[in-house]
């Protein structure tokens, strides 16, 4: 039996390789829904997910080709600040948000920063991370 395009509760806590605590539903209170495979999750939850029965608890180690991916050194790019209103401003380390050419907004993080130009890191803070989650199936709906 498969939870797949189902609607799935989940608490979970996930965890670094050194045992920091990235996030938890259970710090929440409140159990995570999600559609299973339809793309909502990284894919290895949502893999992990699928056959999980109510009640279930599962520990999965996530290699970063399942969770957020690899970083793209094509999503470092460096932007001249006097064509960024507000650069000036911005420190190392602080995360913002620029649009993109269909007016999305992309979270980035400054990276580095000279006289003349700001650089952005526009990869996932997770991209190359291998993460642990802790699964608890809560609830299948249909």
């Amino acid at each position: 039996m498969s939870n797949e395009n189902k609607t799935c509760k989940v608490h979970y806590t996930g965890t670094f390789n050194d045992g920091t605590k990235f996030d938890s539903s259970y710090d929440r209170g409140e159990p995570l829904e999600f559609i299973c495979g339809a793309g909502m999750m990284i894919k290895g939850f949502d893999e992990a997910v699928k056959d999980m029965e109510v009640g279930e608890i599962k520990d999965i180690h996530l290699m970063p080709e399942e969770a957020y991916g690899q970083p793209d050194p094509r999503n470092i790019f460096g932007v001249t600040i006097a064509e960024l209103p507000g650069a000036e401003d911005l420190e190392v380390g602080a995360q913002v948000y620029l649009t993109n050419e269909l007016n999305q907004p992309i979270p980035v993080k400054v990276v580095e920063k000279d006289e003349t130009t700001i650089t952005f890191d526009a990869n996932h803070e997770m991209a190359g991370k291998e993460l642990n989650f802790k699964i608890e199936l809560v609830e299948v709906g249909e």
